[in-house]
């Protein structure tokens, strides 16, 4: 047999087919990852070349002829001097036997068994993701799989063994037949990795909110009487100084933080993701470590399988998606041993795109593109954007959670998502300054956290942070639509979301104003131009989103018992009322309206471009909708402002304080507006009656919605019955009376409870949107 020496000495038998693996001594305990290692391509889906699956602590366990790969339950511990007390905990929890083997072999206490059914196994659970995205019920076919002796590899600190899996299923999904060779037959790459476990000496360090990490969490049933049995600790590299602090407060380290780049990774984009990355180098510097972090392109000499090496990859798909900053993670503390980043490569483009919107660039002598890297502003946007996801996807892979309040103080943060920031100048837009360079303030002060060797400062850093104003609000509390937090928002800009707002409605006018012919390239079919149209188009929805969080939004912190921080405080009524009219400006039928350009150049599709993901849903078969993208926006802005805990909080700020606006006062702001909203020509009039429609729609499905609270449903029926009364008083034979006779009858059909949500207007299919090209 062919013998690969390392951690596990792994051997291929290739006559037989088989995998064999030698475990050198039992009850060892080490780690066991399962990961893609030739993914599907598609990002709906979400089987990705190199994800990751869980970090399991597993050991091999010998009874009589079987060998059990057994996994110990991490969840709960007993943290005890006393030996009887660790038992009590682990006999109440459930271990796990994650494989059975068979000792086919023994010579001095090493013992061979036969691995290759471990690894022909659908490990990575990609039939139940098929089945669970929608796209159709799949099985694993074992006649069509078989171990990769190739990626059959053993290091010193590692062993990885591979198999090709075949999955089979009669009536796949459409993504699926969009990426896979054989739609009926998916075949990809499973990875399973033994990983030894880090030497000793590394101290955990214990987890706090207000820090921006992620936790690692177990139950300590050993914890005294009074304290949380629930036990935190911050996720983070191993990183000491070999040598006491210098004059300049710098110590040297005795192993530095090393990330390697996919060297596949093309130019001009190489260089980017090399520069994002070694922003962190300040920060580590900061935290006292002298050249305690670089990052470098992967020489040969060095396996990205390797466990020693961190590494940062580029990968394709078929749709644009999230990138990903993983890592391989020891369950018992926390302690990072491998930083595994995958970077989408459609990022870039669609980054481009957005520009190309903003800018109508291809005019004149530059109609067919640019010549040179230098002149393109497009690609230098899309560069910028590229540093920057480098280094929060690698910030993510040091230990750091999201922060999404960093863009409400300026760019304080890496870790935020940024849209492209655009400005007005004179009559054009100017995207110098679309993203910020190097880290924020909020980043140094993370990583000094979480990695400063004296643990006396941490409680000083944390009041630093108080001190400069530096927020941090992590994703569950920004990404539901019915989010809180005035000042926690993706993909937004400013810290007044109001104005922000209004600057992006700005520039959007603007650029779509000169949308024509020259935001594509001479040569590309005009079709092409709705591509470019909907991410303008839709430029401002995550605007939209940052200003819709003010609107029964709540001002509030991470906060500990003696920190000093403000308790939490409602968004004072004034800016809740002008965060409401922002909003409710954006319906304005003369906003809505697509551009002449787009309604007079944009031809049905051309053979061999009918791909519609990109583009807007339309009631108009091949043709542009005009309404369609009218009636996208409209929902859009409503979906936020209805929310059912947006709508239960105005409720309930309203009855503890009068001064605040209540649910009733929004919904009579909103038909004010949406009642004087003027509208110039049958053009903009047809929008006005799909944005009075789409909020007649969202009031019933607020007054509908089981879940929302009742003073919330109570409420929204009432209003309902007066806005019944309304259109049912409209009189005469315009358009507008009959519209408003058809909605007064839907209305009272709803009122009557003789109403069949399944003949309410099927709405049209929102383009995607985030990420934006992260």
């Amino acid at each position: 047999m062919d013998r690969r020496d390392g951690l596990f000495p792994v051997y291929w038998d290739a006559g037989a087919g088989k995998v064999w693996l030698e475990i050198p001594a039992m009850e060892q305990d080490f780690l066991y990852v399962n990961s893609l290692a030739a993914g599907l391509g598609s990002n709906d889906i979400g089987l990705d070349r190199s994800q990751l699956g869980g970090t399991r602590l597993v050991r091999f366990e010998r009874v009589g002829p079987k060998v059990l790969m057994v996994q110990p339950n991490l969840d709960y511990r007993a943290a005890t001097d006393n030996p009887a007390e660790e038992p009590a905990v682990r006999e109440a929890f459930a271990e796990g036997v994650t494989w059975g083997f068979t000792a086919s072999a023994e010579t001095d206490g090493r013992t061979l068994i036969d691995v290759t059914d471990f690894l022909v196994r659908d490990a990575h659970g990609v039939a139940q993701t098929l089945r669970a995205s929608g796209e159709g019920t799949f099985s694993l076919d074992k006649s069509r799989s078989a171990p990769v002796p190739a990626m059959l590899k053993a290091f010193p600190r590692n062993t990885e063994l591979e198999a090709r899996l075949t999955f089979t299923g009669d009536n796949p999904g459409r993504e699926v037949r969009s990426v896979a060779a054989d739609p009926n037959a998916v075949t990809v790459r499973i990875r399973h990795s033994f990983v030894a476990l880090p030497e000793p000496g590394y101290e955990p360090r214990a987890f706090d909110p207000r820090a921006g990490y992620f936790p690692l969490t177990y139950a300590d049933y050993a914890a005294p009487i009074g304290e949380d049995t629930r036990q935190r600790l911050l996720t983070r590299h191993r990183l000491e100084c070999a040598t006491p602090p210098d004059a300049s407060g710098l110590c040297d380290v005795k192993e530095p933080i090393v990330y390697y780049l996919d060297p596949g990774t093309p130019e001009p984009v190489r260089g980017a993701l090399l520069d994002g990355a070694r922003w962190w180098a300040e920060a580590f510097e900061a935290a006292g470590f002298r050249d305690g972090y670089r990052v470098e392109v992967r020489p040969d000499s060095i396996d990205p399988l390797d466990a020693r090496y961190s590494t940062i990859q580029w990968v394709h798909r078929s749709t644009r998606g999230w990138s990903y900053g993983a890592s391989v993670v020891d369950p018992r503390t926390g302690e990072i041993i491998k930083g595994h980043v995958s970077l989408g490569s459609l990022r870039v483009r669609q980054d481009y795109l957005i520009a190309e919107g903003l800018l109508a660039p291809y005019a004149g002598a530059d109609a067919g593109g640019f010549a040179q890297e230098a002149d393109d502003p497009m690609l230098q946007l899309a560069l910028a954007r590229i540093r920057q996801l480098s280094a929060h996807e690698v910030g993510h892979t040091i230990g750091l959670a999201h922060n999404f309040a960093a863009s409400a103080v300026g760019r304080e943060s890496v870790m935020d998502y940024p849209a492209p920031l655009a400005t007005v100048a004179g009559s054009g837009i100017d995207v110098g300054d679309a993203y910020g360079v190097g880290l924020g303030a909020w980043d140094v002060q993370a990583v000094r956290y979480g990695y400063t060797p004296e643990a006396s400062e941490l409680e000083q850093i944390l009041r630093e942070n108080q001190d400069r104003g530096l927020l941090y609000i992590t994703d569950y509390d920004a990404r539901p639509s019915g989010a809180a937090s005035p000042v926690a928002a993706l993909w937004d800009n400013g810290s007044d979301a109001v104005q922000s707002l209004r600057d992006e409605m700005a520039v959007r006018r603007i650029a779509l104003d000169r949308f024509s012919e020259a935001t594509i390239r001479d040569g590309r079919p005009l079709a092409t131009l709705e591509e470019v149209l909907v991410p303008l188009y839709l430029r401002h929805r995550y605007q939209v989103e940052a200003t819709a969080h003010l609107v029964g939004g709540v001002s509030y912190a991470y906060s500990a018992r003696g920190d000093g921080a403000a308790a939490p405080e409602a968004v004072p009524g004034a800016v809740q009322r002008e965060a409401l009219d922002a909003l409710l400006a954006t319906l304005a039928p003369s906003e809505l309206a697509l551009p002449p350009a787009a309604l007079q150049l944009i031809p049905p599709r051309p053979p061999g471009y009918y791909d519609g993901r990109e583009r807007f849903d339309r009631r108009t078969g091949v043709t542009l909708d005009p309404i369609a993208p009218a009636e996208t926006a409209a929902n859009m802005v409503l979906s936020f402002l209805l929310d059912r805990e947006r709508a239960a909080r105005l409720v309930y700020q309203h009855d503890l304080d009068a001064s605040q606006p209540g649910l009733r006062d929004i919904f009579a702001r909103t038909q004010e507006a949406l009642a004087a909203m003027p509208a110039s020509g049958a053009y903009e009039q047809e929008i006005r009656r799909t944005v009075h429609t789409a909020w007649t729609q969202a009031l019933m499905g607020l007054a509908a919605d089981r879940s929302a609270a009742p003073a919330v449903r109570a409420r929204t029926e009432a209003a309902l019955r007066d806005l019944h009364g309304r259109y049912a008083a409209a009189s005469g034979g315009s358009e507008d009376a009959a519209h408003a006779a058809w909605l007064a009858a839907d209305i009272e059909r709803f009122l009557d409870r003789d109403y069949d949500p399944e003949m309410a207007p099927r709405p049209v299919r929102t383009p995607p949107g985030s990420p934006i090209g992260d």
